[in-house]
């Protein structure tokens, strides 16, 4: 599920309907007509540029003869002062585009520049950074490719792509007097053979009975550093491990040197900060 022209219009155009529903008053009100502008995307702060193509997007959806020249490529570090773009064409449209591009732009380099410190954090331990489905409804095709801008990895992209039993799943399993083993292996049976099963697990001693069903991933939530440990020892190379919560930039590195083979964190889209963009404009009568 990659960022497609589809998946950006579908945003831009809600966002644009949002933010001027019955058009820009105040442009209206004082921009001279045929006013043309320059606007010049310019970083406040250091980061990594997530968003360029949706910001363009932005912008010809704001008014089609706004032209936009992107600078730099996703995934593409930048420092304060840099130009990441330049947008010309009539002052109105450049204004009325200006927020909703901003917006987006901002918060995908914000996700991006994030992931990409975790992914630093755990380079050379064989750990990979992944997101989660914790991402701002309706923008998490936007939220995904920002991750990927910053060198981490995508998890199952919605409850459609992969079967991920977890907690409140096994709660019912117990409540239902069905084994752990007995259901993963009733599960593995329903489904196509090109379908990723992962299991999550609190305990040590769910390790084994997942294992027994056959899944392709086990999921240690909220292990600590020796638990964690210990249940690779005892996968031994029988499935990936996953580990997840209590993941932070000041515990991850620990956790990537337990073993584990991927390390889902949240807060690389439900936490990252926007970065402080700017779009210095200049208007010709």
């Amino acid at each position: 599920m990659l960022l497609t022209p589809q998946a950006i219009d579908r945003v831009v155009t809600a966002a644009l309907a949002e933010d001027a529903p019955w058009g820009d008053a105040t442009s209206d009100a004082f921009l001279p007509e045929g006013a043309t502008a320059t606007a010049r995307l310019v970083a406040r702060e250091p980061g990594i540029l997530s968003g360029g193509e949706v910001f363009a997007r932005a912008m010809s959806a704001a008014h089609s003869a706004t032209v936009t020249t992107l600078e730099l490529n996703d995934g593409d570090l930048f420092v304060p002062g840099e130009v990441l773009a330049t947008v010309t064409g009539p002052a109105a449209g450049v204004l009325l585009g200006e927020r909703v591009a901003l917006n987006l732009v901002q918060r995908m380099s914000g996700i991006a520049t994030a992931t990409a410190s975790y992914v630093a954090a755990v380079e050379g331990t064989g750990a990979r950074i992944v997101d989660t489905r914790k991402t701002t409804p309706g923008l998490r095709a936007l939220e995904r490719h920002a991750v990927r801008s910053g060198g981490g990895g995508n998890h199952r992209f919605s409850l459609s792509d992969a079967v991920l039993a977890k907690d409140n799943h096994l709660a019912v399993l117990t409540a239902s007097g069905i084994s752990l083993t007995e259901a993963i292996l009733r599960a593995r049976a329903r489904i196509s053979h090109t379908t990723h099963l992962e299991v999550e697990v609190d305990r040590i001693d769910q390790i084994e009975p997942v294992l027994a069903g056959g899944v392709d991933t086990i999921m240690l939530d909220n292990f600590s550093l020796d638990e964690l440990r210990r249940g690779v020892a005892i996968v031994a190379g029988r499935a990936l491990i996953e580990a997840s919560g209590g993941v932070n930039l000041d515990t991850v590195r620990a956790i990537a040197e337990t073993g584990v083979d991927i390390i889902s964190v949240g807060a690389l889209t439900h936490s990252a900060r926007a970065l402080d963009l700017g779009l210095d404009l200049q208007v010709e009568a």
